[in-house]
């Protein structure tokens, strides 16, 4: 069995984002040669998310809507975790929504997703770098 590693780097210029990764996620499994396995995907940080859904912005701009109503980034005053002088508390809540994680098979060289299935870096306390883990195990 062959493992491959990589690690993407994200820097949005704004505080919430939703990123398609399913382009860079199909470089790496090519880079790979793996053609039969798995690929796990997560969001190194504590304030991101990796998912799985369509590739809408019609969808992306419900889901950010659907999250404040949630989680709403103000008042930051609100939370506990802002008591230590951070501002972010809402976007850990929105992660933890959102996930940490997906795992896709890989069949043929392939992502073997479903319909209109895509892979997506969700940023919640954007404006600095963070990164994406890439996991391929397989043959």
């Amino acid at each position: 069995m062959k493992s491959y590693r990589k690690e993407l780097w994200f820097n949005t210029p704004t505080r919430v984002a939703f990123i398609n990764i399913t382009p860079e996620v199909q470089a790496c499994l090519a880079e790979s040669g793996i053609r039969e396995g798995l690929v796990l995907v997560n969001a190194m940080h504590i304030t991101a998310s990796v998912f799985i859904n369509d590739d809408e912005s019609g969808l992306h701009h419900d889901y950010a809507r659907w999250l404040e109503r949630l989680a709403p980034h103000e008042p930051v005053s609100a939370y506990r975790h802002n008591d230590t002088g951070e501002d972010n508390a809402d976007a850990h809540m929105k992660r933890q929504i959102m996930g940490r994680e997906v795992v896709v098979a890989v069949s043929g060289g392939q992502l073997d997703f479903g319909p209109w299935e895509q892979i997506f870096y969700g940023e919640f306390d954007g404006r600095r770098d963070k990164r994406v883990l890439v996991k391929i195990i397989g043959e």
